[in-house]
């Protein structure tokens, strides 16, 4: 190849290798809590269909969504279980500040295997007697918001040291929630919607709000994010896909300019 070819090559395979992103402009790529699964998949469906834009949609426990954010992938949306992953990425300019804004909220579940499963009272739990020699299925409990949650609210129960020698740890919610389903344990603690999309579970009880931080699920730009990622954005706050995320037991956070209600 002459020399002047040759340079010219170079120039451009070093530009494509820089290029920003590797994905079409029309497509959106959206990284968000497994939590989500179902309800995000609806709206993202409906939103498709209404604009005639993709959703690439990837999802996960929110730390590993996270770390895959800060490592360069390309992703335009987050949708986090929890503040504090969005406030890490934050902190390192890896979201758009202004586009921020707390989506949802949801609550914690106590689930067993199967379908009769015999509702408890959690004022009086015994944990430890309830499950006996058994298996409890949770997220990971330093790290994967269902199962910091649930840890927390084990603590606060005064039930964590009795059972922590029972807990499987997994993943993330859906993974704790599939041991479950499975019989390859018999109790979790899942986020109630969670437990909402499977069959072979049975919600036994839930955890008192007052036992845990909050559950907020923050939604924002990547300081990457295509256009059409923002517009993604507003849909998603807005009165059709919250009506679908409520549909699927979330709770719905107004946005906050939306007028106070009398």
């Amino acid at each position: 190849m002459p020399p002047l070819r040759l340079f010219l090559f170079a120039l451009v395979t070093a530009a494509a290798f820089t290029l920003p992103r590797p994905v079409a402009a029309d497509e959106v790529v959206v990284f968000a809590a497994s939590s989500l699964k179902t309800a995000l998949d609806r709206a993202a469906a409906a939103w498709t269909a209404d604009t005639g834009h993709s959703v690439a949609l990837a999802y996960g426990a929110s730390p590993a969504l996270a770390r895959q954010i800060e490592q360069g992938a390309p992703a335009d949306l987050f949708l986090s279980a929890s503040p504090e992953w969005m406030e890490r990425l934050q902190a390192d300019g890896l979201i758009q500040t202004g586009s921020r804004r707390d989506l949802l909220t949801n609550r914690l579940a106590l689930i067993a295997h199967g379908r009769q499963g015999v509702p408890v009272d959690m004022a009086a739990l015994d944990l430890a007697a309830l499950i006996g020699p058994e298996k409890l299925a949770m997220a990971m409990v330093d790290a994967v918001p269902a199962g910091v949650y649930g840890k927390q609210a084990l603590t606060a129960l005064a039930q964590w040291q009795a059972v922590s020698g029972n807990v499987v740890q997994a993943d993330s919610a859906r993974a704790a929630l599939a041991l479950v389903a499975a019989g390859e344990a018999a109790y979790g603690i899942v986020f109630a919607t969670d437990a909402a999309a499977e069959d072979d579970v049975t919600v036994i009880g839930q955890f008192p709000a007052a036992s845990h931080a909050p559950i907020r699920y923050p939604v924002a730009l990547t300081s990457d994010a295509t256009p059409a990622a923002a517009a993604l954005l507003d849909y998603l706050s807005g009165p059709t896909a919250r009506q679908m995320f409520e549909a699927e037991g979330f709770g719905i956070i107004p946005p906050p300019d939306a007028p106070k209600q009398p």
